[in-house]
């Protein structure tokens, strides 16, 4: 190594200091700078062991300039300690505090709580039941026997554990409706029954409006002479309260193999306004819900094999039921304009901090 070399190694070592106490806004960032470059192994300290490579003749001006290097780097350390010191001894009593960070429910956690007391109103009591359930509380029990096409469209998520010889095999629950039969049980058959069950649900989608891990909450009403102006009713009354008055909701018939008669839920979409487009040309069509529609769920009236199933006289008693994803439903909420769903499990704090 020759003079020149090692005096421009010094040189860009005292610069690397410079520009990183620009940084140092207390005194152990700078406690930890002075030992990457004064310590044992410091960065200084490795290069002054250097001197020995260069040729005996020039080893006396290279010291001097270790030397100079050495005393530059002890000032530019005095000076920033100095800076910092004379700032944190100064206080101005008049400056407003720091208002320490608050956390806050996560906005599906908010759904769920408003949902909660929504329902509560009416005499609701909310429950909840397991999210990896046997076959026969998630299937069988709501009128869908062994290898019936009905299993089909849940895309479900079987669990790799021991059969039960009565219940069948182990499934991550496809739908909250698994707790209509275990309500029934809960309650030794005995009506009346008026549950909301909110829980995880889990199926093997996922795009814009859907997500592998979801949440719904399941409404369950079983008592003499209940109709379907009852189910209606509730269904009203849960629009108005959850998206305020005027909301547009729709009933279409449907087929579910647990509810007859059943029907699919829908609302008109937040984010094109019903229209099924983003423009007034009609030229960029909402890939949110395509129609101007989004469907939020399924409801119907209990299925007197469901009911038999829970020990439950179908020729006295009726009921209906409801299941909605929480995650879709709010998404509707006016002013949210949130087109694709898997932003809530994003994990991004941008996104969570607007709520």
């Amino acid at each position: 190594m020759t003079t020149a070399e090692y005096s421009h190694a010094l040189h860009t070592l005292v610069e690397d200091l410079t520009t990183a106490l620009k940084t140092a806004t207390s005194l152990e960032k700078l406690e930890t700078l002075r030992t990457e470059y004064l310590g044992k192994k410091g960065s200084f300290t490795q290069l002054g062991k250097q001197i020995k490579d260069i040729a005996g003749s020039d080893k006396k001006e290279a010291g001097q300039i270790l030397n100079k290097a050495k005393q530059q780097i002890e000032d530019l350390l005095a000076a920033a300690q100095e800076t910092i010191a004379t700032k944190q001894a100064w206080i101005d009593l008049t400056i407003p505090g720091k208002k320490p960070e608050v956390g806050h429910m996560h906005p599906v956690s908010q759904a769920m709580e408003e949902i909660t007391h929504i329902f509560e109103q009416i005499g609701f009591t909310r429950v909840r039941y397991p999210e990896v359930d046997w076959d026969w509380y998630v299937f069988e029990a709501l009128n869908m026997p062994k290898s019936h096409p009905a299993r089909d469209e849940w895309e479900t998520f079987f669990v790799d554990a021991p059969t039960d010889d009565q219940k069948g095999k182990m499934v991550l629950t496809t739908h909250t409706s698994n707790g209509q039969v275990r309500e029934m049980e809960r309650l030794h058959s005995k009506p009346p029954i008026r549950m909301i069950n909110i829980a995880r649900c889990y199926r093997r989608q996922q795009d814009a409006t859907h997500t592998q891990m979801f949440h719904q909450f399941e409404g369950l009403v079983v008592d003499k002479g209940i109709t379907i102006q009852h189910l209606k009713g509730t269904l009203d009354y849960f629009a108005e309260q959850f998206y305020g008055p005027g909301t547009k909701s729709r009933i279409r018939p449907f087929h579910f193999q647990f509810t007859e008669p059943s029907f699919e839920v829908d609302f008109s979409c937040h984010i094109c306004h019903g229209t099924g487009y983003l423009d007034d040309k009609e030229e960029q069509k909402c890939r949110f819900c395509k129609s101007g529609w989004h469907e939020v769920g399924g409801a119907g009236m209990v299925h007197p094999n469901v009911l038999k199933a829970g020990g439950i006289d179908p020729d006295e008693y009726t009921g209906f039921a409801f299941g909605w994803g929480v995650e879709r439903t709010y998404t509707l909420k006016e002013g949210l304009n949130l087109d694709d769903i898997r932003l809530l499990y994003s994990g991004d704090l941008r996104f969570l901090h607007q709520f």
